[in-house]
């Protein structure tokens, strides 16, 4: 039996690919160092933890409404008009298996075929293919490095036609960990409205700043903005919560009821035993994150200064997230490969350390590396990138 052609475009993932590869040379025995992970290396903090086991107990184990359960949707409110001065109301809320599921259903209920969606590079592996199997077109546009990766006002204007319905705003963002400031988030914001598109405002990397700058929503910056965006976010980097699967967007009240009645025929609810631990997140006054920042912080300045002092390596220092996206161009050019994605390869083989390149983001002359990880592991692996340019 032939697939059905939607799937047929999809690319692989190239951040799952490494991944594998670099668990196979584990298994083999291999002291492998992997730089690839997109989730925080600290574990759930230990009072959400038992909120959920208690929530087990106490038999909240059963299917919950489709948008989330209320007091979730109501902590979620919470926390936007705290973090963000935002009013939603518990019709504009819904809480989802993980922000990237909140992302795939909003580009199925607002595209139809060939509606275009703008998507900055570097981008997130999954923007692209999330529009392509909802029938959009992603249409890339170029966020240059001597920019620190982020679009003009001139590019977004200019890559706008009567075909596009939405573009993507992802601050801080993955893979480059920049952050956009108020002002350019103005500029954009005013030619979105301007041509009536959507925007897409994903933020789940929003408490992961290091620049002492508070985070800026889009949605914040007017009444008329927030109309216009659909806000993404989620529990899983702010907390250590990946494997838990808790996202949720905001915004109209129309898009936000489409959501809904198309997660209750694909997943019915997110899990209930996440959704109270998510609650958990939410309700205490512990700050996880403070810790974490503090120590992603260290580890961004350890790891910055280790990288721009090897041979063909520039980088520009992100802002934001746990990512480095250094360009590697000239190394690997300088090294006999034909590209980026060769020297990774080659990297991984003979050296033992497991990078992303960076043509899975749009941008095939970097790569991305995560810092979450420890300080030995990263001291280690820069002097393992260090030799092998040297060597070759």
């Amino acid at each position: 039996m032939d697939l059905a052609k939607r799937v047929k475009t999809l690319t692989p993932s190239t951040t799952l690919a490494i991944t594998a590869k670099a668990k196979e040379l584990k298994m083999q025995g291999h002291d492998v160092i992997g730089l690839g992970a997109g989730e925080p290396d600290f574990n759930t903090p230990e009072y959400i933890l038992e909120v959920a086991e208690k929530a087990m107990h106490d038999g909240l184990t059963k299917y919950t409404p489709s948008g989330g359960v209320a007091e979730l949707k109501k902590a979620i409110i919470n926390k936007f008009q705290t973090d963000n001065n935002l009013e939603y109301n518990a019709d504009e809320v819904i809480v989802t298996t993980g922000a990237k599921h909140a992302l795939y259903t909003l580009f199925q209920v607002i595209l139809n075929d060939e509606d275009e969606v703008i998507v900055p590079a570097p981008y997130w592996v999954s923007y692209p293919e999330q529009i392509k199997l909802a029938g959009g077109k992603p249409v890339i546009i170029s966020a240059k490095e001597e920019n620190e990766f982020k679009i003009t006002p001139q590019a977004l204007e200019e890559a706008i036609n009567p075909s596009t319905k939405a573009v993507i705003i992802n601050s801080p963002s993955n893979p480059t960990g920049m952050v956009y400031n108020e002002q350019e988030l103005r500029e954009l914001g005013e030619i979105c409205m301007k041509h009536d598109i959507l925007i897409v405002s994903d933020e789940i990397y929003e408490k992961l700043l290091y620049t002492g700058d508070t985070h800026v929503s889009i949605a914040q910056l007017s009444p008329e903005l927030k109309e216009q965006t659909i806000v993404i976010n989620g529990v899983s980097k702010s907390h250590s919560m990946t494997g838990w699967r808790i996202g949720y967007a905001a915004g109209t009240s129309k898009i936000i009821k489409a959501m809904t009645n198309l997660a209750s025929h694909s997943t019915s609810n997110p899990t209930s035993i996440a959704q109270y631990a998510a609650l958990a997140a939410y309700s205490a006054n512990e700050d996880p994150v403070k810790e974490m920042k503090k120590t992603f912080d260290e580890r961004l300045n350890l790891l910055y200064k280790l990288l721009v002092d090897i041979p063909g390596v520039t980088c520009q220092k992100p802002k934001g997230a746990f990512y480095l996206f250094p360009n590697v161009r000239e190394a690997a050019t300088n090294n006999g490969f034909d590209s980026v994605d060769d020297w990774v390869n080659a990297l991984l083989e003979e050296e033992k350390v497991a990078l992303v390149p960076g043509s899975g983001f749009g941008s095939p002359d970097n790569v991305r590396l995560s810092y979450a990880t420890s300080t030995e592991a990263l001291e280690e692996a820069a002097k393992r990138i260090k030799r092998f340019v040297s060597e070759h």
